[in-house]
């Protein structure tokens, strides 16, 4: 036995679960007060606490006592950990959303107590992905603590032990046996528990009341005190995460390569609302940062001030009794759906600025009868994409600066004629239009497209004379067959019967993709509780959507889309199956009016290939899990490569389903499933069973939207460029429609580039203490290998070498407008 074991007097105190955040809020001041005045009546007393948006909450509301905590913090008995902004869920959130969470809750530790931490710190997240020690060391947490997946959800060699990354990045780890104790007189019994089963390994053992605050009681500290007086084993020390890891630091613990799951499979599909809100928020403040920071110094439009309060309200929400789907429906409803809008609105307007300042200094001269479109393309990398935008001006007739496909055409900034679709508005008017085109934008840069009249581009010449090639056939429908659409690529063809994908071919290389209908969207049983506890798969089928009309409602140049309605229920589904001319994949527009309770919906694809695992996307990373059926987490896309035979020869050939809002899946064999939605009752934990006749508050009821695309490909996801296509879904390019003006900007420009395939820009943005830039790239294939950053506009050629997953983040200083330091640095910055 060990003869010491450290004892953590905290309060778990949960922001938002079974209570909004003005109950934690309160909650949270009453809790802080006790620990202060437990540390008054007992000299040996510790107290350790995280997540730096509630100190924030007490800075702001109860300054007095916000003195008090510093004071104490600066005599070492009340302890910092965690390093975030809160306790997060860890599976869900987008890569650079941990980044963010060690940025901000660091730099509060620091400019509020003079300390950072080297202690991370998520003991309630019920999971953890298999790429967080890289995210936590370069946050400047080399520690890591932690409980689910418990002891019986999955089997460590050790409950301390190194967790190492793919890319080589490693955390001292410890799983805790428990956290808080919600009876003050269990802690007794709970340590005499501990004793039985103790195994000899080092101990850490958290003690006080909580989930809703509370912290270390009066009795909970009289027990402890009690049991060393009466001289028991081990000694109970009172003691901080900080001495615990100090004391074994030197021991020999295996090593862990793995991802820590798994707890609560249902949280990845619970309360699928809040999911697509935190995916969309993501994206919008990632690119409103990287132009806000060009037009900053292209144009001198202030680089807006309040990114950082969008973060923070975006970080809050990734709290993991909120992102997850496990707190009360008004959580949803109310707050999260007001705070992910009131950071979108900040990012909205700061990407509206700085867009629009930079269109305006383009030189786009007077052409008669003409309307400049600008393009603007977030990605660092030149991007082929699907544009819709709604055209014309209201109350002027509707000949003034519409779109007629006899009179009028769509050029380039090179005069090429660009094939152009007029597609149904989002208003039913006469006054508006909506166009689509596929363009070919330049690398985080932008293209300016013209409607022109005909008659100009062929009598004035204002225009360069329009490119020679021939462009590639337009997508086909026939109509009479309402269920056949190709492309030089693919020929699509949908059951009438089941309205399901009867034959998705890829005629290039002479492959069927699925092996039996495609696109079933099955509806399961599902009788869990919000948590889905102790499942580990959905697997009870209980019917499958019926379809009620199938047509073609989009045939021309760009594309043709066939609607596929049906129903279920009282449920209505829509699956509007979208072919391009000029892009290589099918995306799928979903809109469910869901009305079921206790069941869920999935999309099933049975792959035309063999393979024994499918590899997910993860937080800066991917993952292999075996496909087994179990229902796992992830991101934007999830890939299963296997081989097929193609005239007698074998051929590497797989399925990447890329999407822009879910993130709960499952492969069972060769069948990939994409989970849509989950209805259990909001906050409802197994301990309570409902009433037969009870009216409960279900989740998911309603409308919800969701796009995935499909994405065939010869050769494994890196070939397929997968990544880069889940990011062109997940964040489409913005468009201005201008008008005519003078300017210092060309027509089409690129600010930055990255010259490699596997090397990804992923943030781009003014350093929080300064104007200093802060580049960061991140290795997406798992392969090593050098990348170079080019931005000919501000002087900045910037090469690095890269290991497998690696990332880095580099600090850019400008003196007199030319570059004068580079530093790589870690996310702190």
């Amino acid at each position: 036995m060990n003869s010491e074991w450290h004892m953590i007097g905290n309060a778990h105190l949960d922001p938002v679960w079974l209570w909004r955040w003005p109950e934690a809020f309160a909650e949270a001041k009453a809790t802080f007060r006790s620990a202060l005045d437990r540390m008054n009546e007992y000299d040996e007393f510790i107290f350790t606490s995280s997540q730096a948006a509630v100190y924030a909450w007490i800075e702001h509301n109860e300054p007095a006592m916000f003195a008090e905590i510093r004071e104490r913090v600066a005599e070492g008995r009340w302890v910092l950990c965690g390093g975030w902004w809160l306790q997060a869920d860890c599976n869900l959130p987008a890569g650079e959303s941990f980044a963010r969470q060690a940025l901000y809750g660091q730099r509060y530790f620091r400019e509020k107590f003079g300390v950072t931490t080297d202690i991370g710190y998520n003991v309630d997240s019920f999971g953890h992905h298999a790429m967080l020690p890289q995210l936590l060391v370069k946050g400047g947490l080399t520690r890591y603590v932690f409980m689910r997946p418990g002891r019986q959800e999955k089997t460590l060699p050790s409950d301390l032990f190194r967790w190492r990354s793919a890319d080589g990045s490693e955390v001292l780890a410890y799983r805790i046996p428990f956290y808080t104790h919600i009876v003050a007189g269990e802690l007794d019994d709970a340590l005499n528990g501990l004793v039985r089963h103790d195994d000899g390994d080092p101990r850490m053992v958290f003690y006080g009341v909580g989930n809703h605050g509370g912290g270390p009681t009066k009795r909970n500290i009289e027990t402890l005190l009690q049991w060393n007086r009466d001289g028991r084993e081990p000694m109970l020390r009172f003691s901080s995460p900080q001495a615990f890891f100090a004391d074994v630091a030197e021991r020999d613990v295996p090593v862990v390569r793995d991802e820590l799951q798994m707890h609560a499979i249902g949280c990845y599909s619970a309360c699928s609302d809040v999911k697509r809100w935190n995916r969309g928020s993501e994206q919008l403040l990632l690119t409103a940062e990287k132009w806000s920071w060009i037009a900053s110094r292209a144009t001198d439009q202030p680089y807006p001030p309040e990114m950082d309060r969008a973060w923070k309200l975006v970080l809050f929400n990734q709290f993991h009794d909120i992102l997850p789907g496990s707190a009360v429906e008004e959580a949803y409803t109310q707050d999260a759906r007001d705070a992910y809008g009131e950071a979108n609105g900040i990012a909205e307007r700061a990407l509206n600025n700085a867009l629009q300042s930079i269109s305006w200094k383009i030189n786009i001269p007077f052409r008669d009868g003409t309307k400049p479109i600008v393009v603007f393309n977030p990605h660092g990398w030149e991007a082929t994409a699907n544009v819709e935008l709604e055209f014309g001006h209201f109350g002027e007739g509707r000949e003034f600066h519409s779109f007629d496909a006899a009179r009028d055409v769509l050029v380039d900034s090179e005069g090429t004629e660009v094939a152009v679709q007029q597609v149904r508005s989002r208003s039913t008017t006469i006054w508006r239009q909506r166009l689509a085109f596929v363009a070919t934008l330049p690398a985080l840069g932008y293209r300016t497209y013209h409607v022109v009249p005909r008659t100009v581009l062929a009598t004035e010449r204002q225009f360069p004379a329009v490119a020679a090639s021939a462009p590639p056939s337009a997508p086909s429908a026939d109509r009479s067959m309402a269920a056949v659409i190709e492309n030089e690529r693919f020929r699509l063809e949908l059951n009438p019967e089941t309205g399901c994908i009867a034959s998705l071919r890829d005629k290039r290389l002479d492959v069927e993709v699925f092996r039996g209908e495609a696109a079933v969207p099955a509806v399961l049983a599902d009788d869990s509780d919000t948590w889905s506890h102790d499942e580990v798969r959905f697997d009870r089928e209980i019917g499958v959507f019926a379809p009620v009309r199938i047509a073609v409602i989009e045939q021309g140049p760009v594309k043709s889309v066939i609607r596929v309605e049906s129903e279920y229920g009282r449920s209505r589904l829509l699956q509007d199956f979208t072919l391009y001319r000029e892009l290589e994949r099918i995306d799928v527009h979903v809109t469910l009016d869901w009305r079921e309770a206790f069941t869920m919906v999935k999309l099933r694809f049975p792959v035309n290939v063999t393979a024994a695992t499918t590899t997910y996307e993860i937080p800066y990373g991917t993952i292999s899990r075996p496909n087994d059926g179990n229902e796992y987490p992830g991101l934007s896309w999830f890939d299963q490569t296997g081989e097929v035979v193609v005239d007698g020869d074998p051929l590497d050939y797989g399925v990447s389903i890329l999407n822009d809002g879910t993130s709960s899946f499952d492969t069972r064999g060769h069948v990939m499933s994409l989970t849509v939605l989950r209805s259990p009752i909001f906050a409802w934990d197994r301990g309570h069973r409902p009433e037969a006749d009870g009216w409960y508050d279900f989740m998911d009821q309603g409308l919800h939207r969701l796009t995935y695309a499909l994405l065939p490909h010869a050769g494994d996801w890196r070939a397929a460029d997968t990544v880069r296509q889940a990011a062109e879904l997940n964040r489409a390019p913005s468009v201005v429609v201008e008008t005519y003006h003078d300017g210092p900007l060309p027509q089409c420009d690129s600010y930055l580039n990255v010259d490699s395939d596997h090397v990804q820009l992923t943030a781009l943005k003014q350093a929080e203490d300064g104007d200093d830039l802060i580049v960061r790239c991140a290795e997406t294939h798992g392969r090593t290998g050098s990348a170079t950053v080019t931005a000919p506009a501000f002087g900045l050629e910037l090469s690095a070498d890269y290991g497998p997953w690696e990332i880095k983040t580099f600090r850019i200083a400008f003196r007199e407008g030319k570059i004068d330091s580079v530093l790589e640095t870690d996310f702190l910055e």
